[in-house]
């Protein structure tokens, strides 16, 4: 079966899963403003996305020797919907007002009402609803019906992730508040807020569903750990110098933010002192304008940033892919993995 049909039919059926558990747990309140909130968190889910997590769950599990059934699908799914609360959470503390081409979840709850209080309340309420994702992820995990045992390897990881990847974000915090992140800083964050909750993780916690061996488990976090450093490489560079038509997030958000990207920190350790005094100036300013992050990303550019980190993405899907040649991984899988490897890494948005 060819992959790409593979990957189109297993979306249509982590939409379906997804959909038939929204609509099992509907609002309990009896309130047409809480009633909103719900169908604004469930339209948030549903809505799009890449879906990369649950599909490297599924091939995860299928690398394990797993055959297709619904149990998998709803493992797969859970990790969305933890994905999705993280995300509104994430588009909170980066004051994002854009996701996937629309407005986030907290301004679309601010939208919904009027006067001085609607921006904290649209931010109170989006905590609410980004915890109440996450609380159902685990929900659907634990409800997928695999034999107990597995679950409970499975569902360690799943702890494992979740502890992994928040307290990246915390790292991604501080450095907003610190002096500026070294590179090294820089790809400390990447591994734990992205490369392993992106990769790593899915793909262990499909592999102990399906009863995995440790070398196996082991196989896929040498391939996942440097793809998804590959992975968040790549989303560095579309959101500073990708198309907001494209990429549905805003192309000012990073730089405005002041985000200490591998890539800012390349640009300041190789700047001469006028490019870093500009950088310093405009880097993390939020009245940033269109004409001054067109400079910034000239100064990227200058200092070589773009082209080494364009070279570390190169370095690490090479390294993924030769650890993928090595791993005790059914072919279909291998093959399967193969083509996403190239996707998550050279994608445009």
């Amino acid at each position: 079966m060819p992959v790409s049909f593979t990957q189109h039919s297993l979306g249509a059926l982590i939409e379906r899963r997804l959909f038939t558990f929204l609509e099992t747990w509907r609002n309990p309140v009896s309130d047409p403003d809480v009633e909103a909130a719900y169908e604004l968190l469930g339209d948030f889910i549903l809505r799009g996305g890449k879906r990369i997590r649950p599909q490297l769950c599924y091939w995860g599990w299928r690398g394990a020797g797993g055959d297709d059934c619904d149990e998998i699908i709803s493992a797969a799914a859970a990790l969305e919907l933890c994905h999705a609360g993280l995300l509104i959470h994430d588009d909170i503390m980066d004051g994002s007002e854009l996701r996937r081409g629309r407005a986030t979840v907290h301004k679309g709850l601010a939208g919904l009402h009027e006067g001085p209080g609607a921006d904290a309340f649209g931010q109170a309420g989006g905590i609410l609803l980004g915890t109440l994702s996450l609380a159902w992820s685990d929900t659907l995990l634990s409800s997928c019906g695999v034999e107990p045992r597995r679950l409970r390897a499975a569902h360690h990881l799943f702890d494992a992730m979740r502890t992994e990847v928040i307290s990246g974000q915390y790292l991604d915090v501080l450095a907003q508040i610190r002096s500026g992140a070294s590179v090294a800083e820089a790809l400390t964050v990447i591994r734990f807020k992205t490369a392993k909750y992106t990769v790593e993780r899915p793909l262990q916690i499909g592999g102990a569903l399906a009863g995995a061996s440790m070398e196996l488990l082991e196989s896929y976090s040498d391939f996942g750990l440097p793809l998804g450093e590959a992975f968040q490489l790549r989303d560095d560079v579309l959101g500073t110098f990708g198309s907001s038509a494209e990429t549905g997030k805003s192309a000012l958000d990073d730089l405005r933010e002041g985000k200490h990207t591998v890539l800012f920190a390349h640009a300041t350790h190789n700047a001469s002192p006028a490019q870093l005094q500009h950088l310093r100036r405009w880097h993390g300013d939020p009245e940033l304008s269109e004409e001054r992050a067109a400079d910034l990303r000239q100064v990227l550019r200058d200092t070589g940033a773009l082209a080494k980190v364009e070279e570390m993405i190169s370095e690490r899907v090479h390294e993924a892919v030769t650890a993928l040649d090595k791993a005790p991984i059914e072919p279909a899988a291998a093959s399967a993995l193969a083509v996403l490897a190239d996707q998550l890494a050279h994608r445009t948005k």
